[in-house]
Parts: structure tokens; sequence; C-alpha cells
């Protein structure tokens, strides 16, 4: 019996699911991590890039094994108004805000974290910006306001702190929202 083998496009590490393999990318839990595994890593013709992160294992224990469920995770930013902002933009919704402000423009925020979480699932990232705060968070627990992006390589989503769960923004630099004329 070998050590380390792939199963269905998952990586069994002595028997445990330490990661799995998506789109010639490896994501495997840093739980497994060793040389051991890296060689064999290495080794393998359909893995272009080997990405760590948190959570995985706990994923594949809890059955999460189809392709839908084992999609890559993105990168996760949370925004919050500066301090120099408007007060008046605090902890209101995003129907108030526009009201009051236009829709939210990213000069009035900045970054507070910027990593990788274990999901992409919204609620879950608010408990966990609220309970669990990752290492390198900067600002106060998560709420109205605030905006969540999701980004990768092929862009970002951005996600207004609502009311009653997420509503998803245009949230762009201002020089991007400025047209050109010729």
């Amino acid at each position: 019996m070998r050590n380390i083998r792939m199963e269905k496009d998952i990586i069994l590490y002595y028997g445990n699911p330490a990661g799995y393999v998506s789109g010639g990318k490896a994501v495997v839990d840093p739980l497994f991590k060793s040389e051991e595994l890296n060689a064999f890593l290495s080794r393998q013709k359909d893995i272009g890039e080997v990405k760590w992160t948190d959570g995985v294992y706990d994923r594949l224990v809890n059955g999460q094994r189809d392709n839908q469920e084992l999609t890559l995770l993105k990168s996760c930013r949370v925004w919050q108004l500066t301090p120099e902002s408007d007060l008046r933009m605090r902890f209101i919704s995003l129907a108030d805000f526009c009201k009051e402000f236009g829709e939210p423009q990213m000069s009035d925020y900045q970054t507070i974290y910027d990593g990788e979480v274990e999901t992409n699932n919204l609620e879950a990232l608010y408990t966990k910006f609220n309970v669990d705060h990752p290492p390198g968070y900067a600002g106060h627990s998560l709420s109205m306001s605030d905006v969540l992006e999701l980004y990768d390589e092929n862009g970002s989503s951005f996600f207004y702190c609502d009311r009653f769960g997420f509503q998803e923004i245009g949230f762009t630099p201002p020089a991007q929202n400025q047209t050109m004329q010729l």
C-alpha cells in the first residue's frame, strides 16, 4: 500500500483526505505539509501549482467531495469605512447609504483584511469575521456598511453587508468610474 495516493482527484495522505486537485491546481491542507507530500505532488503531471489552504481537511472529512463543493476557494478582503469618511455612512443599510450618499465608493473605504479563508459562503464569512477573527484581521467585527470582496485571478465580486444578508455591489476605484472621451 502506498502512503500517499490519488483517488478521484482526492489526495490521500496515509488514508486521510489531505487535499484535492481541480483545474491543474492541488489544494492541500497545511496540516499535511511535509517533504514526502511535496515530493509526491511535484511528480504529478496534472498538477501545475500547489495551494496550501486551511480547512481543506475538514471540508473533505465532512463529505464535501463532489466537484461543485470542491471548487477552488477565492481569497477575501474586508473593506471598512476610513476614519475620515462621513460618520453618517456607518452602520446603515445599503438603501439608506445609496439614498444619502450614492453608491458606496472604494475611496471611502480601506482594506482591513486580505487573505485566504476556508469558505466562499457569505453568511459563514460574516460569522468568522464576528466571532473568530483570523490572524491579521485589523478592524471591528463585520457590520452593516462593511464590504466583503471575494477575488481570484479572474476578478472580484463585492458584497455590502446589509440589514439582512449581503447585497452585491459595483465597487470600483474612482478612476475606473470615469468614461474616456475622445
